[in-house]
């Protein structure tokens, strides 16, 4: 069964960078969309990026250019790069997976079947 685990979250200050991992212990993503979603305290979850099967990416306005994703499929994870972060940045980011192998792009707006627990990015001062 797939289980995804997030990780790499924590306290950043501004302009700094931090990298967050999307895990599926035990299982192959290759036939997997991944999503990046956000969630701010009192806001509205909101989708940040995802990559297709064939590593074709997307990207919220909001991040462009300041954000990369990507996947290493040795190792069943996704990435999330987090370039010149922002206090807006603040929030729980969540990955999650859409099974999707034939499709070469990704929507944040597809129906993501799995998620994971979420990771705390906290960016201040």
């Amino acid at each position: 069964q797939l289980q995804l685990v997030e990780s790499g979250g924590g306290l950043v200050q501004p302009g700094e960078s931090v990298r967050l991992s999307c895990v599926a212990p035990g299982v192959r993503l290759d036939s997997y969309a991944i999503g990046w979603f956000r969630q701010a305290p009192g806001k509205e979850r909101e989708g940040v990026s995802c990559i297709s099967v064939t590593r074709s990416t997307n990207y919220a306005d909001s991040v462009r250019g300041r954000f990369t994703v990507s996947r290493d499929p040795r190792k069943s994870t996704v990435y999330l790069q987090m370039n010149s972060v922002k206090p807006e940045d603040t929030a729980v980011y969540y990955c999650a997976a859409n099974w999707n192998p034939r499709s070469p792009i990704c929507s944040m707006t597809s129906q993501y079947s799995t998620w994971g627990q979420g990771t705390q990015v906290t960016v201040a001062s």
